[in-house]
């Protein structure tokens, strides 16, 4: 079942969802990434880059944004590491940003409501961030969006996301169920890490994309692909 990546889709890719289907899916899916440490990968690797460049301001952007938590993480880190940042967010769905408002007030992030291929091809970044995102893309799209992070990316970019194995797909078939998720996050919890990925798969990406990339290993069961300083 898992020797391949499933294409089957996720709810939540639906935008059909209603603001409080999908609100109470995002409430959940922070619980299950505080809980699984998805905010530690891409925090290490902002260290690493602002040690190699030197770096004391920043330019953020993070695709994929959903509910603001990794930004609200990437915020508190700006502010312990006297690194000044400005965020932006980006996530296709208009339901995020309503959600990210709320749940974070005051957090200083400049949402976009958009496809990040629609984006001004005039617009930089210091870092573009992604965690848990590559998945919900085809691997035609996301060929063209590792192009897309090298092209728009000026000092580095960062990938995190699900490892496709039979262990995380038992343990989160499970525990979503032991904790009475919402319905969206119990569906679409098993269904993601179908869509993730392997060794093999992301050493095949990153040659058929041409970009210059390091493939790393974070627990628990989660890939890192970065390209640039860090």
């Amino acid at each position: 079942m898992l020797r391949a990546r499933s294409s089957a889709p996720e709810i939540m890719d639906d935008a059909a969802q209603d603001f409080a289907a999908f609100s109470a899916a995002l409430r959940d899916l922070e619980r299950i990434n505080r809980m699984s440490l998805a905010y530690c990968p891409t925090l290490r690797w902002l260290d690493a880059l602002a040690r190699r460049t030197g770096a004391r301001r920043m330019r953020v952007l993070d695709v994929g944004a959903g509910g603001g938590d990794m930004l609200a993480r990437v915020a508190a880190w700006g502010a312990a590491r006297g690194v000044a940042l400005e965020l932006v967010a980006l996530d296709r769905s208009p339901h995020a940003a309503v959600h990210a408002r709320a749940r974070h007030p005051g957090l200083p992030v400049r949402w976009m409501t958009a496809d990040l291929f629609a984006l001004d091809p005039a617009e930089r970044f210091d870092a573009v961030i992604c965690a848990l995102f590559t998945h919900h893309l085809d691997d035609e799209t996301l060929l063209r969006f590792l192009r897309w992070m090298e092209a728009r990316a000026e000092l580095g970019w960062f990938i995190s996301d699900l490892h496709r194995h039979p262990l995380p797909w038992g343990v989160v078939w499970a525990g979503v169920r032991l904790l009475r998720m919402d319905p969206m996050v119990v569906h679409d919890s098993t269904v993601s890490i179908a869509r993730g990925f392997s060794r093999a798969d992301w050493e095949g990406l990153i040659a058929q994309a041409g970009v210059s990339a390091r493939l790393g290993w974070a627990f628990p069961f989660r890939w890192t692909v970065s390209g640039g300083a860090a």
